[in-house]
């Protein structure tokens, strides 16, 4: 960022030098090795006359030489003085070599000062549109210290020019998140931390290498989005929680009516409407339970007490439930690694066990295969739920962890599916540092696979490789 440094950019164009025409350079120098040899020629004869005059040809020649020596070592002294202050002293301008050399070098030096001109201007030009940015820009060099800094980011990180600079930036920014972030070197994504000046402001954070290890920290200000995002989590938090009692209040009339819908009572003509009723209440309910389960999962209040989970015990029940849900109509092949536990939250845990095997049995034609596989190995732990189903096309997948997403509405709103199921799993994956991966093709079936990491593991250092079948 630095404007002396004109080796990073591309040459300027100049006037170019009379030494520039490769046939005028070479007649010029061969012309001044000439004029000096034949200077050096002279004072070598007349030092030889002198001694020979006075009877010390020796002595002579030694004088003459040293004379010659002494006025090089006096160019020689103006060059160094020009090197040392070259804005201060002027170069004299002798014949032969040294004038050659001398010009040359002044030529040069007119060049290097347009093109760090140019440059300066350049810098100044980025300098001045990247402070007239909203988001911050901090340009940090090879081992994160602060070397240039605009206007926004000096209000949102509270950096301060005459102090900062030359500062690492994890010095100024004491937040695990980011010193996490800083040390990796991959710097994929961006990192979400509190403004060191203003907790109640929240900063996103991303690194951009470029240049010779050089790094551009983009910072901007999310907090007007994370307002919005609490607002939208209340809001439906308190929505659904009012819309719990008329439901309730709904279905439990609707209880009452079922029986007298019943063949021979006096409600019989409207059995069919009311059982569309109740069908919808509890699809209804379902509903409200879902939106109120992924609004805990989003709030920020999160408990991090862990507890080691028995997922197999906890797979068994679950599967058991998917036969009940299936009524025989499916196929399932279980592989449970037992004695593999996890350190998570038992509620959350469950929430992705049964979306998922659920999920399955939905889109699973009867007389499908449904595969539910637990194991472990050096990479961690492992869940996934391969079914025969209808698959996914390849352009629905990355959007199925979006609320209210399906790929068949149809379907979906027939097997009762509220379209929260797989963003639950994927907000309660993360809370266990988990991913999840999805691989489907129409027609053929799908896999989803659950990835959790070694410390999530109970007993991780010794995890086994193979589990056993369980029926």
């Amino acid at each position: 960022m630095e404007a002396d440094r004109p080796a990073a950019q591309p040459a300027l164009a100049s006037p170019a030098p009379a030494a520039s025409k490769p046939g005028k350079g070479r007649a010029l120098s061969s012309l001044a090795w000439r004029q000096e040899l034949v200077k050096l020629t002279i004072v070598a004869v007349v030092g030889l006359v002198a001694g020979q005059l006075f009877s010390h040809v020796l002595a002579g020649f030694t004088v003459a030489i040293v004379v010659y020596l002494a006025n090089q070592m006096r160019h020689l002294r103006h060059l160094r003085l020009w090197l040392m202050a070259p804005k201060h002293y002027q170069l004299p301008e002798p014949s032969g070599i040294w004038g050659e050399v001398f010009e040359a070098l002044q030529v040069l030096d007119k060049r290097n000062r347009k093109r760090k001109k140019k440059l300066a201007e350049i810098v100044a030009e980025f300098q001045a549109s990247t402070a007239a940015l909203p988001d911050g820009a901090v340009v940090l060099g090879e081992h994160g210290e602060i070397l240039w800094f605009n206007r926004a980011a000096q209000s949102l990180l509270g950096l301060r020019s005459s102090q900062d600079v030359g500062i690492r930036i994890a010095n100024l920014i004491r937040h695990p998140n980011f010193t996490d972030y800083i040390a990796g070197d991959s710097y994929s994504g961006e990192v979400e931390v509190p403004s060191p000046i203003n907790r109640n402001i929240a900063l996103a954070l991303r690194i951009i290498p470029y240049g010779n290890n050089q790094r551009l920290m983009i910072v901007r200000d999310i907090s007007e989005v994370r307002r919005l995002e609490h607002a939208r989590r209340d809001f439906v938090s308190n929505a659904s929680h009012e819309l719990r009692t008329p439901l309730t209040v709904l279905r439990g009339y609707l209880d009452m009516l079922e029986p007298d819908t019943r063949d021979g009572k006096g409600l019989a003509a409207w059995r069919m409407p009311v059982t569309e009723m109740r069908n919808q209440a509890v699809r209804m309910e379902s509903l409200i339970n879902d939106m109120l389960k992924l609004a805990r999962l989003e709030a920020d209040g999160y408990d991090h007490r862990l507890d080691v989970l028995d997922i197999p015990s906890m797979l068994a029940r679950t599967v058991e439930e998917a036969k009940a849900m299936s009524k025989g109509q499916h196929r399932f092949e279980v592989n449970i690694q037992p004695q593999l536990f996890l350190c998570g939250r038992e509620i959350e845990a469950q929430s992705i066990l049964s979306n998922l095997v659920t999920n399955a049995v939905r889109y699973t034609p009867p007389g499908g295969v449904i595969r539910v596989n637990w194991w472990g190995d050096a990479e961690g732990a492992h869940f996934s739920v391969v079914d025969s189903g209808i698959g996914i096309e390849a352009a629905d997948i990355p959007r199925l962890t979006e609320r209210f997403y399906r790929v068949d509405v149809g379907r979906s709103r027939a097997s009762g599916g509220t379209g929260l199921g797989l963003s639950i799993v994927k907000h309660a994956l993360e809370r266990h540092d988990g991913r999840l991966r999805i691989d489907s093709e129409l027609g053929a079936g799908s896999t989803f696979r659950c990835d959790f990491p070694p410390h999530r593991v109970d007993g991780h250092e010794a995890l086994p490789v193979s589990g056993n079948i369980v029926h």
